[in-house]
């Protein structure tokens, strides 16, 4: 199966949401955060590296809940910026 690649809008929606994420994190471990979220530390980090730009709905549903983020801050904040 050959996946579409990403265009550019989505590449920076997903490092946003990487920015978001480890503005969140805080002072917080990457390995402390990945283990409350149930994810690989590996996984946390190219997530917020933008590396992985596109993660699964319930990988990022499971990292807010670990960093007390609401779905709803990380629709508004990581969606596309219309052009000005």
């Amino acid at each position: 199966m050959v996946r579409t690649p990403l265009t550019p809008e989505e590449r920076e929606r997903g490092e946003r949401l990487g920015r978001l994420l480890r503005r969140a994190r805080g002072d917080r471990s990457m390995v402390e955060v990945a283990a409350a979220a149930g994810l690989s530390p590996e996984t946390l980090r190219k997530i917020e590296t933008g590396r992985a730009p596109t993660p699964a709905f319930f990988t990022v549903a499971a990292l807010a809940a670990a960093l007390g983020l609401s779905m709803d801050e990380l629709v508004v904040r990581c969606a596309l910026v219309p052009a000005a």
